[in-house]
């Protein structure tokens, strides 16, 4: 299977409306053959300027954007409910990640679903960073974060390294060997920026391996904090950096919380480190 067949396996978009977050140039849903709305932090034009500079974006393929997120709610910002919500590496940009996947659910259609494809910090720069505790999404929660917050951006830059994927997946990666993109000063320095102008530091907030994401959403469902079951995974494939998630809104607790349970039974264990 391909990308998107892994993304929307078991999900016809057939005559119904979408929403892709984040698709810059290269979108899953093509609105020159389904009904879809695309969404960014940005407009187009403000994407192109962006990106103009970055050799990896063609800037005169970025999807025309219509609903600009980060101008109230989501809700808002699109302006109608859809029948399916796609995403692909934008779930651990999210400062607040509880108050996101509440705001998808809020514009689902009913059977709708949403559709995720994951980094696994196992084979990315995220590498030397801790799984994301419940504690820190429900600390982003309580303040309605709206930026990535302080302590969160300091572990990302003391922690985030340079990676070879390959020798991850070949357990012949040496942790302290690893070299790092920035320095304490640069830690520090960043977080008093944040915290004396609420300056916007786009990093991975939230970090996963398919195990540790499917135990996450255990704890959430356990404390009623989200309504979603999982009901598609497709794990990291060799020698790739991503996993595909599939989620779909539901009161039904026990059945929600077993769904999750069952993908952290299903995710495989990958040794990455060099004996």
């Amino acid at each position: 299977m391909d990308r998107k067949e892994k993304l929307l396996s078991g999900l016809s978009i057939e005559g119904k409306l979408g929403l892709e977050i984040g698709a810059l140039c290269r979108p899953f849903i093509k609105d020159t053959e389904h009904h879809v709305i695309y969404a960014d932090h940005a407009s187009t034009e403000a994407l192109r300027e962006k990106y103009r500079p970055d050799p990896d974006v063609d800037i005169d393929q970025i999807v025309g954007v219509t609903a600009i997120l980060g101008e109230g709610s989501l809700a808002h910002s699109v302006g109608k409910t859809v029948d399916y919500v796609v995403a692909s590496h934008v779930i651990e940009h999210v400062p607040n990640l509880i108050g996101w996947l509440n705001e998808l659910c809020s514009i689902l259609n009913e059977g709708g679903e949403i559709r995720l494809v994951v980094p696994d910090k196992r084979f990315t720069f995220d590498y030397l960073r801790a799984t994301t505790r419940l504690s820190d999404v429900l600390y982003a929660d309580l303040v309605k974060a709206r930026f990535p917050m302080a302590h969160i951006v300091m572990d990302y830059v003391l922690n985030v390294v340079k990676l070879d994927g390959g020798k991850a997946w070949r357990s012949q990666i040496k942790p302290g060997e690893l070299e790092r993109h920035h320095t304490l000063r640069d830690a520090q320095n960043i977080a008093q920026q944040i915290l004396s102008s609420n300056a916007y530091h786009d990093v991975h907030c939230w970090v996963f391996t398919p195990q540790s994401m499917a135990q996450l959403f255990v704890e959430l469902t356990d404390h009623r904090l989200v309504e979603l079951e999982c009901v598609s995974f497709h794990d990291t494939a060799q020698d790739t950096i991503e996993f595909f998630v599939g989620m779909r809104h539901t009161k039904d607790f026990a059945r929600a919380r077993q769904s999750w349970l069952s993908m952290a039974e299903a995710a495989k264990h990958v040794q990455t480190q060099a004996r």
